[in-house]
């Protein structure tokens, strides 16, 4: 596995208001993850695993800290910077798939690629595999609402790829399905990643997935508990 630094948080801050009550979410958490490694996010319900995502994810901005991309501080980038970050290096995963109802399988897995300014040409070759890849080669033109949980998530997960992102982030990506369509995104997630030489963090509550991964890091109280050796 390469051990080539990918992407890096340094001392990240975040706070929220409710009313005049200061509710600390990170507290100057700090990471790194390489190339190819899996790296699992738990923790309890409102320990801000969602709100780390979003920040790592460029969605959400930390209150101060850095966030580092190969050697860009994606902090300092404006954002219209950002938007070109988020399509061409970072693919996301959520628990509810986001698909958009309208459109095929294959429409939505070539989507990134259309807003990027890519042709129709050009995205549906690379879509169709990537389908096939998650074993949907014969549910591509299909609407969402005739694709089950499990098929809805995996064309996500293709859409997720389309771009050849360097960097993955799911938020629990197998909460919404049952154990055998779970495993088998999760399966899928592993494989692809390995393929592909990506770096995946995802926020996951099964302990079980999460004992899969490179590294399992727990948030609380706006940090990671240290690890034990």
């Amino acid at each position: 596995m390469s051990q080539e630094k990918l992407f890096s948080a340094r001392n990240l801050h975040k706070c929220f208001y409710s009313g005049t009550e200061k509710i600390l979410v990170l507290q100057g958490l700090e990471f790194s993850i390489n190339t190819g490694e899996m790296m699992a996010i738990v923790g309890a319900s409102g320990s801000g695993k969602t709100t780390l995502l979003q920040i790592l994810g460029t969605l959400d901005t930390p209150d101060s800290g850095q966030i580092i991309f190969k050697e860009d501080d994606l902090t300092e980038m404006s954002d219209s910077e950002l938007s070109s970050f988020r399509n061409k290096s970072v693919g996301f995963i959520f628990q509810f798939h986001h698909l958009l109802p309208e459109f095929s399988a294959l429409e939505n897995v070539m989507m990134p690629g259309l807003i990027a300014g890519k042709s129709k040409q050009e995205m549906e070759v690379p879509a169709k595999e990537l389908l096939q890849q998650v074993e949907l080669g014969h549910r591509m033109d299909h609407r969402v609402n005739q694709l089950s949980g499990g098929e809805q998530q995996r064309t996500a997960l293709a859409r997720a790829l389309i771009m050849k992102p360097s960097l993955l982030l799911a938020d629990e990506p197998t909460g919404n399905l049952d154990g055998r369509s779970g495993s088998m995104v999760f399966s899928l997630i592993k494989e692809l990643c390995r393929d592909l030489k990506l770096a995946t963090i995802m926020v996951t509550h099964n302990s079980e997935l999460a004992a899969q991964m490179d590294i399992s890091r727990t948030l609380k109280d706006g940090v990671f508990l240290e690890v034990l050796v």
